[in-house]
């Protein structure tokens, strides 16, 4: 067995590999950048090595940096998690070369499956079925535009190297084709230094449907059953289930079979995921489905697979690494139960998913409801340079509705503050008629995404409670005078109190008396109401027109944020000259929604431009953001450049009225 591991990672998938690795006994050592000082993957190691600035691209994908560490500190391995070096077969090769073994499958069989064109040739080959499409190499716009005409509208356009959705673009028409092309070479180029493309037919009615694969060094293959992973958005993994629901028993086994067929071919060992795009417009079918892609590392999603097989992956990685072979045969897995994995990520739903960066001054998660995976705590700082998952949630029971139902509390229980978390939207997910019912696609959240991201607004009694937290009124008073303890008593008459708060921009001004037995009467404009409030564990009992339900309040400093339900709402205190700046711009600046990179810049000063066109494309957390005009005018001047790292809040262009327009 291996003596001692460096994790080439960080955030929730390197703490989960410590804690395997403290299972088995296995010393470990963690790195660390700059923004990463103080992480939790940091604490919970045996030792860590700092290896660098807080760019991935300086510190966590510095491969000669990382196996420097790991000699120095003693490794005998390096455990790359999954992004960053873990699909890097250069990487992969270096590690082998200094003597250290590399958790992971050899570098040829990274490479054969790394470009997504070869390895659809070589799938072919080996009779795994692939998707119709162009899988060669001409890059010519033209000619692409061409291949995408003969295939047939709509198509995917696709980054032949990496994954994780990077580079992929759904095209409707001719029209959009040679745009959707070029934002996907960009971001190809950006998150894999390849911009090169494959393209497509677009399955209609798809399921993304992927297969546990697991080999040895002994020529030992097995799969350990599939995943549904359909549930996407912008083709990124939301929530992920096992087994697939509707999968008939004949095509659970010709699609296990096909995908340790491909496993075989290049001579895999370790941890591997075979993903199939299946045609669902007939239901599962075991001759509508084909090869898309291999990942040939841990998946994100691996806990639902380890939820209903009892296997710890990351313990079969160490093992085979260690030479032994596969734990178990293929007549030895079994599936029981059904679980489920939802991805809590630091991002605004209701503001396009814009992803959320800050001091996470808050945290709480549903640890006796669920298996929790994450990498931070409250106070950690989710920052701008990695992807912003706060945590995995994975529920199991022994059928789908039970894990579903299990997941859905869970979610219900996340309490977190100081950034914007998506596990509302998450939860009204899990109650989606098609996916409750298990009628998953690849287009479910598209198709139902203005009612998955409604903003809720605030019912009275919570704007009440929160006026009344920010108040001070329920707030226990340090003193002897047993009249002193009352909050906002009065001799002659109940107390009387006002607060001015603000919720999503606007003014809320509540003015409330306090009586007896938990009883307060708020008025909010002209809308008068009474609630009663009573203890409930860390919770409290909020009471209106005789009905009680679970509510908590987490303050901050000038801020409250009410839970209830699954859903939230914050609150601060109201400032009046808060919005001027914003208001002063009238619509005629063009502002970063959050730090990032500028990659693109489609404007110059003098140019005319509509409402809606784009003027600025800016990279963040690994996704790219279209910044538009927000009215029709002409550029008045460009305050940044093409590859500047900007600020939230950054104003990038500025406009004004168009020739001939009056400024109103």
């Amino acid at each position: 067995m291996l003596k001692k591991v460096l994790i080439a990672n960080r955030g929730e998938i390197a703490c989960r590999i410590v804690r395997t690795c403290h299972k088995l006994g296995i010393a470990t050592v963690a790195v660390y950048s700059d923004a990463d000082r103080d992480a939790l993957h940091v604490s919970v190691a045996g030792e860590a090595v700092h290896i660098g600035p807080s760019p991935a691209a300086e510190s966590y994908l510095r491969g000669d940096v990382i196996i420097d560490a790991a000699l120095r500190t003693g490794a005998d391995a390096i455990h790359p998690g999954y992004g960053f070096l873990s699909e890097n077969p250069d990487f992969a090769e270096a590690v082998a070369a200094a003597g250290l073994r590399f958790i992971g499958p050899p570098p040829a069989a990274i490479r054969a499956m790394g470009l997504k064109d070869a390895a659809k040739a070589l799938m072919e080959k080996a009779g795994v079925p692939v998707v119709p499409g162009y899988h060669g190499p001409e890059q010519d716009p033209d000619f692409l535009l061409a291949e995408a005409g003969r295939i047939g509208f709509p198509v995917l356009v696709k980054a032949r190297a990496g994954g994780g959705g990077k580079g992929m673009r759904r095209v409707e028409n001719a029209a959009g084709f040679k745009d959707a092309l070029a934002s996907a070479q960009r971001e190809a180029q950006a998150a894999f230094g390849d911009a090169a493309c494959l393209i497509e037919k677009y399955i209609a009615h798809p399921r993304h449907i992927e297969i546990q694969v697991f080999g040895d060094d002994h020529g030992n293959v097995v799969h350990l059953f599939e995943r549904d992973c359909s549930l996407q958005r912008r083709h990124q993994k939301v929530i992920e289930e096992a087994p697939a629901p509707g999968m008939p028993e004949e095509m659970r086994r010709a699609m296990g079979e096909a995908a340790v067929r491909a496993a075989q071919t290049i001579g895999y060992s370790g941890a591997g995921t075979i993903e199939f795009i299946a045609d669902a417009s007939e239901g599962l079918k075991p001759d509508r489905f084909w090869f898309m892609e291999m990942n040939t590392r841990l998946q994100v999603e691996h806990p639902v697979t380890e939820a209903i097989t009892g296997a710890d992956l990351v313990e079969w990685q160490l093992r085979v690494a260690s030479g032994e072979p596969l734990p178990k045969r293929q007549d030895e897995l079994s599936i029981s139960g059904w679980a489920f994995e939802a991805r809590v990520y630091a991002e605004d739903a209701e503001r396009g998913f814009l992803p959320a960066t800050g001091r996470l001054a808050h945290l709480d998660l549903p640890e006796a409801l669920a298996r929790i995976d994450s990498g931070v705590r409250g106070g950690d700082r989710i920052s701008p340079f990695y992807d912003p998952m706060i945590a995995k949630i994975v529920t199991h029971g022994a059928d789908r509705s039970t894990a579903l139902a299990r997941l859905s509390g869970a979610l219900a229980e996340v309490r977190a503050t100081g950034v914007t978390t998506n596990a509302a939207f998450l939860r009204r997910l899990t109650g989606q008629p098609d996916f409750a019912e298990g009628r998953p696609d690849t287009g479910l959240i598209d198709r139902h995404l203005a009612e998955l991201t409604m903003v809720h607004a605030a019912p009275s009694e919570i704007v009440a409670l929160a006026a009344l937290v920010l108040s001070g009124a329920l707030e226990p008073q340090a003193s002897n005078d047993p009249w002193a303890s009352l909050p906002g008593f009065r001799l002659w008459s109940e107390a009387s109190d006002f607060v001015d708060l603000e919720h999503r921009g606007q003014h809320l001004p509540v003015s409330f008396t306090t009586g007896s037995e938990g009883i307060y009467r708020a008025a909010l404009g002209d809308k008068g109401i009474e609630l009663r409030l009573s203890r409930s564990g860390d919770a409290c009992l909020l009471e209106v027109d005789g009905c009680r339900r679970r509510v908590q309040a987490v303050r901050g400093e000038r801020d409250v944020t009410i839970f209830r339900d699954g859903e939230s709402w914050h609150f601060g205190v109201f400032d009046p000259l808060a919005g001027e700046d914003e208001a002063a711009g009238g619509g005629d600046r063009v502002i970063a929604p959050m730090p990032g990179l500028v990659k693109l810049l489609r404007a110059a000063p003098g140019a005319v431009v509509a409402k809606g066109e784009t003027l600025a494309v800016m990279e963040a957390m690994k996704m790219e953001l279209t910044l538009s005009a927000p009215r029709d005018g002409k550029i008045a001047d460009v305050l940044v450049s093409e590859g500047e790292q900007v600020l939230e809040g950054a104003v990038l262009l500025t406009l004004e009225p168009p020739p001939g327009a009056e400024h109103g």
